[in-house]
């Protein structure tokens, strides 16, 4: 397992996290989440074979990798990121 970090885009609170953490640890082998909101970064030990995966799932949270994105799909990201946003905050 190694360090990898993710510089993603859309978290805005504490509902954020909790729904990352919780949709990041669905992903065997994810562990010790760190969520920096301020500099929109994410850091979690996992192998390397792991990390499309991992985007993938913050993709399609509304959560994804910072640039990778544009245009219409860059509103939808946004608001799948408040979606997840309201359920981490109900689920907290």
């Amino acid at each position: 397992m190694t360090a990898l970090i993710f510089d993603v885009e859309n978290i805005k609170c504490g509902g954020c996290e909790n729904s990352i953490r919780k949709g990041l640890s669905s992903i065997a082998g994810v562990s010790e989440v760190q969520i920096d909101r301020e500099q929109q970064r994410i850091t979690l030990m996992a192998h390397e074979a792991e990390r499309s995966a991992i985007a993938d799932k913050l993709r399609s949270m509304g959560y994804p990798e910072q640039g990778s994105v544009a245009g219409f799909q860059s509103g939808l990201a946004q608001a799948k990121s408040m979606v997840s946003c309201a359920i981490g905050k109900v689920s907290a």
